[in-house]
């Protein structure tokens, strides 16, 4: 039985309205993969000429599935699609076995869609190592096709949870010659996030008309800045996926549009955000902003030192202004600086300036920040250009509540 976790305190109030995405239905059951008791199956069907692309963990140990759609992804777009994703079991260092899985469930979710078997795309994520037992699967895959529904999407985002305390899923609709795309999408992910992807699923669907090559590139540009610039524990999974798919259904052509582009990062921000904020005993969450690097690339890197650092997790977890140790993570960092133009904000209260304490700080006004639920860490370097804002949240003792006893 799935073990009920509390609801994250910076879980939104209820999970949005999604629009219907025409050209894909969705279906979910209970196969009994690991859970008992709860959905852990989702299905998704996609429209002939639906474009895919992805983005995908580059862990060293990826698991099968990941393999699998990597080779997949870029395929020819005729024909329909889907979607098979399983929670409980990541079918991940399984080895011969691993991929027999998902040979079996791409061939029979084919079968049940009547797409070519290239044209699947399976997920799993839960406990790494032990065998997945597909054939729970395989056995519903023809229930779950009977069930396909368009306005599906939130039981889905339902289903694909293992340590989540709520579903997670974002919207947005652009307005183009007079008519209206939409785009939305759901994810899964509360602990073994890190870039690279980042245990993080998202599966994203719009009725836009766009070529898979620019659907690709805008995906893995947005990706960068939006899902891997996340951080719960460092930690980067072997299952990480993130499919998009655009059905074209709305007839209306994005290619170059700088609207669609935006909505589509916004929407991507969106949900890495509700991933951290289910970060396993997330208490708050907290954007490091780190600009005047001496380029992007390097800003990124003080960013994740910080926003990774267990010692200033815990102090925000205990709500204590410790800039000292966001001195500790830019220089063990790597990346340049220079620790006479160093400067550190908590929230708008300035801490360090140039090197040192600065003449203004007030100790009360930065605790004060630090027992809001949103905490804001600024640093600049005074070097150059560059910046970079990652997402993060406090490391509380929840944490090792939950991990401890994952697999029992």
């Amino acid at each position: 039985m799935a073990k009920s976790l509390a609801v994250s305190p910076l879980a939104p109030a209820r999970f949005p309205e999604l629009p219907v995405i025409d050209g894909v239905t969705f279906a979910t059951i209970a196969a009994g993969v690991r859970y008992q008791g709860r959905t852990d199956v989702m299905l998704a069907k996609l429209a002939p000429g639906s474009a895919v692309a992805g983005a995908f963990t580059r862990s060293a140990t990826r698991a099968a599935p990941v393999l699998d759609c990597q080779a997949k992804i870029g395929g020819a777009s005729d024909e329909g699609a889907a979607i098979v994703v399983n929670s409980g079991n990541a079918n991940a260092f399984t080895g011969r076995g691993g991929t027999d899985a998902v040979e079996a469930i791409t061939a029979a979710a084919a079968e049940a869609c009547g797409v070519p078997q290239s044209r699947v795309f399976t997920s799993s994520t839960g406990v790494i190592g032990e065998p997945l037992p597909h054939e729970r699967i395989t056995a519903v895959l023809g229930d779950l096709h009977a069930k396909l529904d368009p306005a599906g999407i939130e039981d889905a985002a339902r289903a694909i949870m293992t340590t989540d305390t709520f579903p997670k899923g974002a919207s947005a609709t652009v307005e183009i010659d007079g008519k209206t795309v939409s785009i939305a999408g759901i994810a899964k992910g509360s602990g073994m996030i890190a870039p690279d992807m980042a245990t993080m699923l998202v599966y994203i669907f719009t009725d836009a008309v766009i070529p898979t090559d620019e659907l690709q590139q805008r995906l893995s540009t947005h990706t960068e800045t939006t899902f891997n610039c996340i951080t719960v524990d460092s930690d980067t999974s072997t299952s990480d996926a993130l499919i998009m798919a655009a059905t074209g259904a709305s007839g209306v052509d994005v290619s170059g549009n700088e609207d669609f582009d935006a909505a589509l990062r916004d929407l991507m921000i969106d949900l890495a955000h509700q991933v951290v904020k289910d970060g396993e005993g997330a208490q708050k969450f907290v954007e490091v902003a780190v600009t005047g690097a001496s380029n992007d690339t390097e800003a990124k890197v003080h960013a994740m030192a910080i926003a990774n650092s267990p010692l200033i997790k815990t102090a925000i977890a205990g709500q204590d202004p410790n800039w000292g140790r966001v001195v500790m993570a830019i220089g063990k960092s790597g990346a340049a600086a220079d620790r006479d133009r160093l400067s550190i904000r908590f929230g708008d209260v300035e801490v360090a300036r140039d090197g040192w304490r600065s003449p203004d700080y007030s100790e009360e006004d930065a605790a004060a920040h630090m027992k809001g639920q949103n905490i804001v860490i600024g640093v600049d370097l005074g070097l150059g250009e560059g910046r970079c804002t990652v997402w993060t949240c406090d490391l509380t003792h929840g944490y090792i509540d939950i991990n401890a006893d994952y697999r029992s």
